[in-house]
């Protein structure tokens, strides 16, 4: 029978720093005298209480250690839990957001994948705005913790490629993870303080900068402004953007190494060089396409609207500066196929990811070769890794089973009365992460407001599932997971 008092307790801390983080856009209600603040203050006193009680009656005096069957239950408890709790301000906010509506904005928050149901951003109170911002940029470091300490442990779709000396295959996860914790705040707190204060040089207000910092370096996409980021009509500006999403979208291991004293740890890496020739070459070609068929005014918008756009898409940030699927049907089928590549594993990007396509490439290439050749023997290898068998098997049943989830979620949005290109899109992004999807509903210049409630909670558990890399979740509905 598992132990889930050590669950209980790591839910109940992550309560605690919920609450503790309601305490920054309760201030900013403050500052501009918004009665609404003592919504945040309620809430996080509620969070606290009941946080507080279950981290307290769940207290050991042993070190905390999890196995296996534990660290499946916590990874899917956890973002449960605090998807919930980052929910209550919206319910409560006002009174005019369904529990539909306020569970989405969160799930949509905490997985860092930016689509929304609220229009009128400018509108809002600058409290629940940077609400949003908070739930992102919580959830972005989260996401890098769990791909860097739970999921190579779990061997979680080749994952196990990515196993430090805190991920052991001896059954159980330590606390010795925690330098891990510590460097990885420290590198994204500091990214996160750089980016802002590039965003208030290039003349953005010191809340937009705060609140589009957040979001950039978490990859999350959300705004304060309806328009996203193409509300900030300056060049500079969405250069800057440009490459602080491209930042949020490396390895934060590479980061860590590079500090450590390790100079070529970001460009040696065989997935971030993949990465950077990928938004590289795609942005070039689609920048000059859009140069050539009068959609830009000049080479140089071109590049910049491409490299903006197709970084934000393919690191799952979701800003957008223009509506791309205005710039014709072959724009809309790229950008459509770029929902599922993904950034870097390890950073806060969500997708399919880098390091899986080429698994990918390389073990069909070793298959055709074999057609030809049935007595040759390759041995695959990723950068300086070996790509056992194991590795290949758990990506391509991951691949089989992202294509199978994705599928069957958009045929239950289209049953739901989504038409073919929303429901599709939708579907995609949610599981990719993404934010914005094809089509005039939410497509860049649109939103999920208009959606039926079926569809938010639908589209808010394939949120979750593909920020949990599916098999996280999916574990937990086998029988003889229990029976263990």
């Amino acid at each position: 029978m598992i132990d889930f008092r050590p669950i209980l307790n790591i839910c109940g801390l992550l309560m605690v720093i919920m609450a503790v983080a309601m305490i920054f856009p309760a201030l900013a209600d403050i500052a501009s005298d918004n009665p609404d603040f003592n919504v945040f203050i309620t809430t996080a006193a509620l969070t606290a209480f009941i946080g507080g009680a279950l981290y307290l009656a769940t207290r050991t005096d042993k070190p905390t250690e999890l196995s296996r069957r534990q660290a499946f239950a916590l990874t899917t408890g956890a973002w449960v839990s605090v998807s919930f709790v980052g929910a209550l301000p919206f319910v409560f906010y006002g009174g005019s957001m369904s529990w539909a509506d306020a569970i989405f904005e969160s799930v949509s928050g905490i997985t860092t994948t930016g689509a929304t149901v609220i229009s009128g951003l400018e509108a809002q109170p600058p409290g629940i705005l940077l609400w949003r911002h908070v739930l992102q940029w919580i959830g972005g470091v989260g996401v890098i913790l769990m791909a860097i300490i739970m999921l190579p442990f779990l061997g979680v779709g080749g994952m196990q490629l990515f196993e430090t000396e805190n991920s052991e295959r001896s059954g159980r996860i330590v606390p010795r993870a925690r330098q891990f914790v510590v460097y990885i705040s420290a590198i994204y707190s500091a990214l996160t303080i750089v980016c802002m204060a590039v965003y208030m040089v290039l003349g953005m207000g010191a809340f937009d900068a705060l609140c589009h910092a957040m979001s950039t370096i978490a990859t999350g996409g959300f705004s304060t402004h309806d328009a996203s980021f193409g509300y900030f009509e300056s060049a500079p500006l969405q250069w800057a953007g440009t490459f602080f999403m491209v930042a949020g979208g490396i390895p934060f291991v590479a980061y860590i190494r590079f500090v450590r004293g390790r100079g070529d740890a970001l460009f040696g890496d065989v997935q971030i060089r993949a990465f950077l020739i990928f938004l590289a070459v795609v942005s070039i070609l689609l920048g000059l396409w859009l140069s050539t068929t009068m959609h830009a005014n000049s080479i140089e918008e071109g590049l910049r609207m491409a490299a903006f756009n197709v970084v934000s898409i393919v690191t799952t940030t979701g800003f957008a500066t223009s509506d791309y699927s205005m710039w014709g049907t072959t724009s809309a089928g790229l950008f459509f196929a770029l929902l599922f590549v993904g950034g870097c594993t390890g950073s806060t990007s969500g997708g399919i990811k880098i390091y899986r396509h080429q698994i990918l490439w390389t073990a069909v290439r070793s298959y055709v070769r074999q057609l030809t050749s049935p007595h040759r023997v390759d041995v695959l290898s990723y950068g300086d890794l070996h790509v056992t068998r194991e590795v290949q098997a758990s990506v391509l049943a991951f691949l089989a089973v992202f294509v199978g989830a994705f599928s069957v979620t958009a045929v239950l949005l289209a049953a739901m009365g989504l038409d073919l290109v929303t429901a599709i899109s939708a579907s995609a992004t949610a599981f990719s992460n993404v934010g914005p999807g094809i089509g005039d509903i939410i497509g860049p210049s649109g939103n999920f407001g208009p959606l039926v409630d079926e569809a938010k909670w639908v589209l808010s558990g394939a949120m979750l599932l593909g920020r949990l890399e599916l098999f996280t979740v999916l574990v937990l509905l086998d029988p003889d997971y229990w029976r263990g």
